[in-house]
């Protein structure tokens, strides 16, 4: 097995946080949601969850295999749970680490994708990724294009799948390719999330269990020009969106992207408008 991912707590100075993500491209955060906000979180999902079902079809055999048969799964979490898009999205932490890795090249940041995947025992092992690869246009060397994290809505054990990443992968060369005993498995208790870059090599572990289910949600921020990998404008109806607090407006896309002052340009007005301002006057 690989090296011991490093945990803090969730008020450790965000510098030290921040220095270790920097330095092996993944740490564990305990304590992200506090249990009552945690409590919250799992009573909006567990009717969806439920209705969803395992194997869900998907709109290309790759994504269901990549997703897995015992696998529960769905995106949108933004129009479907008022506790994250008022609590979850806005998280301080996870906004404070993006501050200090996304800002640097970009005006604004905004949710790339909120995933629930809820793990059935059966599960096998996702094939090790960088979720920077949706962008595979993007020329070497690259900016940092993504914070992430996998928020554990219960516990994660070896057992029951927890995450398996690998640290320092954020540094290799693209070509190199991870043996099996440098994956390293992000066990921690629910509430905590496991925090990664873009460009760490990273996936699903394999459910062992006979009867536990491992529910966690991937939830990522990334550079407000670019494409998101999320529509969150159709997974999220305008009404609710309308109704959410200026700060999650802003984090689904809703501010423009306003590089003006730095020798750029606008992106994503409306009649040349700001929608975050047509929200609030009710024009949108």
């Amino acid at each position: 097995m690989g090296e011991a991912l490093t945990h803090f707590p969730a008020n450790a100075a965000i510098e030290d946080i921040h220095a270790q993500l920097r330095e092996r491209g993944v740490v564990i955060v305990e304590g992200l949601l506090e249990p009552s906000l945690l409590a919250r979180f799992n009573a909006e999902l567990d009717p969806i969850v439920e209705a969803t079902g395992d194997g869900r079809p998907l709109s290309s055999e790759v994504f269901e295999h990549f997703m897995g048969k015992h696998t529960t799964h769905f995106s949108g979490v933004a129009g479907r749970s008022r506790v994250f898009a008022e609590e979850v999205l806005p998280n301080p932490l996870l906004c404070g680490l993006a501050d200090l890795v996304l800002l640097p090249h970009c005006v604004n940041y905004r949710l790339n994708v909120a995933h629930v995947l809820d793990r059935g025992p059966g599960s096998v092992d996702q094939l090790l990724h960088r979720d920077e690869d949706v962008w595979p246009h993007m020329p070497h060397p690259r900016p940092d294009m993504q914070v992430a994290s996998v928020i554990a809505l219960e516990d994660f054990t070896a057992e029951n799948g927890a995450t398996r990443v690998i640290p320092g992968s954020h540094r290799w060369d693209r070509q190199r390719r991870p043996e099996p005993d440098e994956a390293v498995a992000a066990v921690m208790p629910a509430g905590s999330a496991v925090v990664y870059l873009g460009s760490t090599l990273h996936g699903g572990g394999p459910n062992t269990t006979q009867d536990q289910r491992r529910r966690g949600m991937h939830f990522s921020f990334t550079l407000g020009w670019l494409r998101t990998e999320e529509n969150t404008y159709l997974t999220t109806p305008i009404e609710w969106a309308r109704s959410l607090p200026v700060r999650s407006q802003e984090l689904l896309g809703y501010r423009v992207h306003d590089a003006i002052a730095v020798g750029g340009g606008t992106l994503g007005l409306v009649n040349t408008n700001d929608p975050i301002d047509l929200l609030a006057s009710g024009e949108l």
